[in-house]
This record gives C-alpha cells, structure tokens and sequence, in this order.
C-alpha cells in the first residue's frame, strides 16, 4: 500500500472532477476558474449573509475600564 493517493489508481475528487470536464487542458482550465468564481460568489452572496446572524463575532464581554 502506497501512501501516495495516485499510486493505487486513485486521485481524489479533484482528479475525478477533472477527468470528467469536457475538452483539452485550456479548457478545462477555464471552466475550473468558472466553477470556483460561480462558488465563492454563492458564498459571498447567499451563504454568508444567512449565516452571520447565527456567528457569535459581535456578542463582546471585553468590560471598559
């Protein structure tokens, strides 16, 4: 057994999704940096605007002296 994912035949996610994109390297090159700007814009836009109310970042007990 290697210790080295891609010595046994497997590659991960990342390998798999790449395996999967369509055309040659440019391309899927392309599409990956389209795939990740689509995801952190969902984040940015959808994700993290609900979930801020739920984060304790503004519940401060620093008492002023």
């Amino acid at each position: 057994m290697s210790l080295v994912p891609w010595r046994d035949g497997r590659d991960g996610m990342y390998g798999f999704i790449w395996r999967h994109l369509p055309g040659n390297t440019w391309i899927k090159a392309l599409i990956s940096m389209v795939l990740i700007l689509a995801a952190v814009y969902v984040l940015f836009q959808y994700v993290f605007p609900w979930a801020e109310p739920l984060l304790p970042f503004n519940d401060v007990t620093v008492d002023n002296q």
